[in-house]
């Protein structure tokens, strides 16, 4: 009987001791499947933080090259405008009484070339003018003869005669009304006008 108690109770003492190993190996595998899950949804979030940080660097690598972009444009634009303010307040001058271009004057006819090279699509008037002195005729075949000079000196130079026209306004139309040679000096010109 004694034999019979003890195998009881050691039956109970096993089956108690499975209880609580397979009560405790649940607890860890649920713990294990918890760690897991949450070590992924942190990976995930982890992630989701990364690529959004790439996403908010890729967005602002974007705007800083737009605004390059528009402040080249913007230079761009600037430099166009002043080289065309340029080429068309920069006045080709004239000795007395004569039409013959000066060394200053073809090389500002050079560098008005290049501009009109640059920009294939401006045609141009060039206007012949004189200073007071003179009748009004033979100031006006001399403006013409002014504004054919700078014609002729810049189709050498490669510019299409058909982008160009001439007129003479003779006296009409001085930069300086004054009646002294600083004033003659200035109105003896051939300037342009973009069509």
């Amino acid at each position: 009987m004694n034999k019979k108690l003890g195998l009881h109770v050691l039956m109970a003492i096993l089956v108690a001791g499975l209880f609580l190993t397979a009560s405790c190996a649940k607890k860890t595998v649920v713990s294990d499947s918890t760690a897991i899950e949450d070590q992924t949804q942190a990976s995930a979030e982890a992630a989701a933080a990364e690529a959004a940080r790439i996403a908010e660097q890729e967005r602002i690598r974007q705007q800083e090259l737009a605004e390059e972009a528009d402040r080249k444009s913007a230079m761009e634009q600037a430099r166009a405008q002043a080289a065309q303010t340029r080429f068309l307040h920069q006045h080709i001058h004239f000795e007395f009484d004569s039409a013959q271009l000066t060394d200053t004057a073809r090389a500002l006819l050079r560098e008005k070339a290049d501009w009109l090279k640059a920009n294939p699509g401006h045609s141009i008037v060039v206007e012949g003018h004189c200073d007071e002195r003179g009748t009004t005729e033979y100031n006006l075949a001399l403006g013409e003869r002014r504004a054919g000079a700078v014609k002729q000196y810049l189709q050498d130079l490669g510019i299409g005669s058909f982008r160009m026209t001439t007129v003479s306004y003779g006296e009409e139309r001085p930069l300086d009304p004054g009646q002294n040679e600083a004033a003659y000096s200035k109105n003896r010109r051939a300037q342009f006008v973009l069509k």
